[in-house]
């Protein structure tokens, strides 16, 4: 394929819903919002973490991290595989590899090397207790996210993935249903195996992403959005059921087969996905749409930063509130998106007052133009 020769790519089957743009929006936000929640300051680790798991305040967090928080990559890599075909129709396919790179790649790259600087220089400085560069091997893994999770941005290992799966979009777009459906069950044989192969840290993003592609090529975003919301509530309260029950009685019971569990939590993973989607379906258009919209274009830079956030700002605000267990720990952890929200605005604007380059760089290109832009919905196809 030469490097200036623009994929050409069948269109949508079918012109889009205006809607869609604003509900990706949404969804967005909703999804990254939830990701806090995943990755909430407790100020515990390890053993004294474990033992406060069936206490009311371990519950509420798992309850927010697996019932709300584990929709979002899901629902994220989904939107990435729809919005994809539109994006390679409209570029070469050296463009479109230079253009992932710079909004994908670059900023998971600086991030990590933020992290590393920040918060393990924090921790050398002794003011919290975080990893730090153990070798040489460790640094370059943390700031590539080459072979294993990070240990500090530990969200970045989904940029990575993503990463992989735009390279290998072209190709997938190319391939007949039929076969991007082998893909998507070799995907999920791949998950529910546990296996570990380098291409891929997460399988299940892969499994998603294909999601997203057969939605466009099926026209199917519009119509599993609105589906009636008492369908799509009960299939998500009913793998909610069966994830709350494996967690808490199953496994004292002994059903703890790994593809049983693997299964389960994927099942959870595509029913919160798709719950959320309908959420977001709705709010496009309602009152609340031009709100949420309006911090849309920041979202992204909330996902690279909230996790130094985290372990720079729990502690200080843990002062004042306790770690898991304490009386207003409660009230801290509820607030923790709407909290690194707020900072990640104030982030998003110094950047841009004081260098609209890297404040370009840094958020993927989502913050090189007027801010307001973002708050009216715009053509789907171009919501990339």
């Amino acid at each position: 394929m030469s490097q200036n020769t623009t994929v050409r790519l069948p269109a949508a089957p079918s012109k889009p819903d205006p809607r869609l743009s604003a509900a990706i929006g949404i969804a967005r936000v909703l999804c990254i919002l939830g990701i806090v929640y995943v990755h909430a300051w407790t100020g515990l680790a390890g053993g004294d973490l474990i033992k406060l798991n069936e206490t009311p305040q371990g519950l509420l967090r798992w309850g927010l991290i697996e019932l709300l928080g584990r929709s979002a990559v899901p629902l994220l890599s989904v939107i990435s595989g729809w919005l994809v075909a539109a994006s390679l129709a409209r570029r070469s396919w050296r463009t479109f590899v230079l253009g992932k790179a710079r909004t994908i790649l670059a900023p998971m790259v600086l991030w990590n090397a933020l992290a590393m600087v920040l918060v393990s220089g924090a921790a050398w400085m002794g003011w919290i207790r975080a990893p730090m560069p153990t070798a040489w091997w460790w640094t370059i893994d943390e700031l590539f996210c080459l072979a294993t999770p990070n240990d500090i941005n530990v969200q970045m290992p989904f940029l990575r993935d993503l990463f992989v799966c735009m390279m290998a979009a072209p190709l997938l777009l190319r391939l007949p249903s039929w076969a991007l459906g082998v893909v998507a069950a070799l995907a999920v044989a791949w998950n529910v195996s546990g296996l570990s192969f380098v291409l891929l840290l997460r399988p299940s993003i892969l499994l998603f992403f294909l999601v997203g592609m057969l939605a466009r090529r099926h026209d199917l975003a519009a119509w599993m959005a609105s589906r009636p919301l008492v369908i799509v509530a009960g299939a998500y309260a009913l793998f909610a059921a069966l994830q709350v029950w494996l967690e808490t009685i199953g496994v004292d019971r002994g059903v703890d087969n790994p593809v049983l569990l693997t299964s389960a939590d994927l099942m959870m993973r595509f029913t919160t996905a798709l719950f959320f989607w309908s959420i977001a379906w709705r709010l496009a258009k309602s009152r609340l749409a031009r709100p949420l919209l309006r911090f849309e274009p920041y979202v992204f830079l909330m996902f690279c930063s909230h996790l130094i956030m985290m372990w720079l700002g729990g502690p200080v605000i843990g002062k004042l509130t306790g770690p898991l267990g304490s009386p207003l720990y409660p009230l801290f952890l509820v607030a923790q998106p709407v909290l690194v929200m707020g900072a990640t605005v104030l982030l998003g604007r110094g950047l841009k007052a004081l260098g609209p380059s890297t404040a370009k760089l840094l958020s993927g290109g989502r913050l090189s133009s007027s801010l307001s832009r973002r708050a009216a919905p715009q053509p789907a196809s171009q919501a990339g």
